[in-house]
């Protein structure tokens, strides 16, 4: 492993320019008594900035603007609601460069990186786009003769939208693509570890054509406080929230109440197998991706990995080599493919883990010692012969750590991916196709990636299942969470 030189990370300006108030029913509007919250960067501990701490009272202010906007968002003609996502889609192109900044300021990812999600998050709003067009419904006569059936498809309502930290621009498109493409006003809620991209990207749908209210953004440190009245108002119809399963849990409830719609993508732990007639470059390079995209703070991180016995010992020889090879440091600096995690609770989780593995008998191969200085770095670690019993077994590591277990044939290894309460996403690397399906078939998972690192594309469905939520994002059907099916007879006497 190499450590950056640059010791420090560059304010952009796009830091000064980006608004920091709430946004409400077209506008920009302060926190009531202009209460405000500090934004960390995660490569110094500094703070970049403040932006508006919203009350219960301008959450209440925000579902009332978006409730007014409803008629206004479902009366957009599909076509309409399209060139709004397009007019969007092109400005993120237009300004990536100072986006992909302003994210790395604020989250820690490095630039190329950054760059990356900013290509992504687009990539929502052009699929979008074109699911706006598309949604349809159908025409049939009854059994009998003597009816019709039309059935079609409407806006479900006003949206409250819950996005987390790791993407802070991706996870925001995902969810107000659909929202938009199907004409429903929403309320989003943006982490509060990173508002700064979510400010930008409400700033660009304004300049893109929204309705005022159409889209109202709410920045807040007690999100319990104000988005629980919201839920159990009932003037919103839908909820989707990204985040961990605890919080998820919480927000059910709330939801049942008023029986909202829901969409859950929760917490993951993921399992990466490798069989023993791999290609053992390929695994490795699929390993790299799985558990170091986002300096490993992803849900689909790869989270357990486990390698078939005869091959483990070549496998974390590789494995550690590359590893060791990648560059850390403030994402900003030249090079750099490994940025600092989130904050210090990150931190010290990260370092917790790998104590508790190495204690109860994992071998160090690289990294495993939490660097000095500023920020909140990690090194990239690979472990191997880590316990079944070992806490990361059970728990996301969110950080660019690679714990190796052996397995010995199939079935093993479709207990130990399954011995879960989680089921968001798998990996399963090998040359055998029929064992390939076998494993896809198997294994308790929403997604699996075959022979590839990553499965996240905004045309495809993305969800989990078991405790890693409810609902599918992207894809052909994401807007359907958005839309409620209607039914009309019509009598025909014969």
């Amino acid at each position: 492993m190499s450590t950056s030189q640059t010791t420090q990370s560059a304010r952009p300006a796009i830091v000064d320019a980006v608004p920091k108030d709430l946004f409400v029913g077209g506008s920009w509007q302060q926190a009531t008594g202009g209460k405000t919250f500090d934004v960390l960067d995660p490569a110094t501990g500094e703070v970049l900035c403040a932006v508006a701490d919203a009350s219960p009272e301008d959450g209440r202010r925000a579902l009332d603007a978006a409730v007014a906007a409803q008629p206004a968002m479902a009366a957009l003609s599909p076509r309409q609601r399209a060139d709004i996502l397009t007019r969007a889609f092109d400005l993120l192109h237009r300004r990536i460069d100072d986006l992909a900044a302003l994210m790395t300021a604020e989250m820690g990812k490095p630039l190329a990186e950054a760059r990356g999600e900013i290509v992504y998050a687009a990539e929502f709003l052009r699929h979008f786009a074109g699911e706006a067009v598309r949604i349809d419904g159908g025409y049939q006569v009854s059994p009998a003769g003597d009816a019709r059936f039309l059935i079609t498809k409407q806006p479900v309502g006003v949206a409250l939208l819950i996005t987390p930290w790791n993407f802070p621009m991706a996870m925001g498109t995902r969810k107000l693509g659909p929202a938009i493409a199907a004409g429903c006003a929403s309320v989003i809620k943006p982490a509060p570890q990173t508002p700064l991209s979510m400010l930008a990207l409400i700033d660009i749908l304004r300049e893109a054509g929204l309705p005022d209210g159409g889209v109202n953004l709410i920045t807040c440190t007690d999100a319990g406080a104000v988005l629980e009245p919201m839920i159990r108002s009932g003037l919103a119809r839908k909820l989707s929230f990204t985040g961990s399963t605890k919080v998820g849990r919480i927000l059910l409830e709330q939801c049942a109440e008023k029986v909202l719609r829901t969409s859950m993508e929760l917490g993951g732990n993921a399992p990466f197998l490798v069989f023993d007639d791999a290609d053992l470059d390929e695994a490795v390079a699929g390993a790299l991706q799985a558990k170091m995209r986002n300096m490993g703070e992803a849900c689909t991180a790869a989270n357990r990995i486990y390698v078939q016995s005869g091959v483990i010992d070549e496998f974390g020889r590789r494995l550690a080599a590359r590893m060791a090879e990648l560059t850390v440091g403030p994402g900003t600096g030249d090079g750099v493919q490994v940025g600092p995690l989130i904050d210090a609770a990150a931190l010290t989780k990260v370092t917790e883990l790998v104590q508790d593995a190495v204690d109860r008998g994992a071998t160090v191969l690289t990294g495993g010692v939490q660097l000095g200085g500023a920020g909140y770095f990690y090194p990239p670690t690979v472990l191997s012969g880590v316990p079944r019993d070992a806490r990361m077994s059970d728990e996301e590591i969110f950080g660019p750590v690679a714990p190796l277990t052996p397995f010995e044939d199939e079935d093993d290894a479709v207990v130990l991916a399954n011995d879960t309460e989680f089921g968001l996403v798998s990996y399963v690397f090998t040359n055998d196709l029929r064992r390939a399906l076998r494993m896809a078939e198997r294994i308790e998972s929403g997604m699996v990636g075959l022979n590839q690192g990553v499965v996240s594309n905004p045309a495809a469905p993305f969800g989990g299942v078991k405790q890693s939520g409810l609902g599918r994002e992207g894809g052909a059907i994401g807007i359907d969470e958005f839309l409620e099916t209607k039914y009309i007879g019509i009598a025909m006497p014969k």
